[in-house]
């Protein structure tokens, strides 16, 4: 799930600078890219994953 949310937020910062749009200073390119870093990351760490694994006796 944060993989699918770390592409969308990498596919509009592709986007925002494709197009040069100018942003307000809350809003920055490297928001952007620390946002859908950080998501990654979340995923690399297996947080938001829908597999459960059960320890068994």
């Amino acid at each position: 799930m944060f993989a699918i949310v770390a592409a969308v937020i990498f596919g509009i910062a592709f986007l925002l600078d494709l197009l040069n749009v100018a942003l307000p200073s809350a809003l920055s390119y490297n928001l952007f890219l620390f946002l859908g870093l950080t998501f990654v990351a979340l995923h690399l760490a297996g947080i938001g994953t829908s597999v459960r694994y059960r320890r068994r006796r």
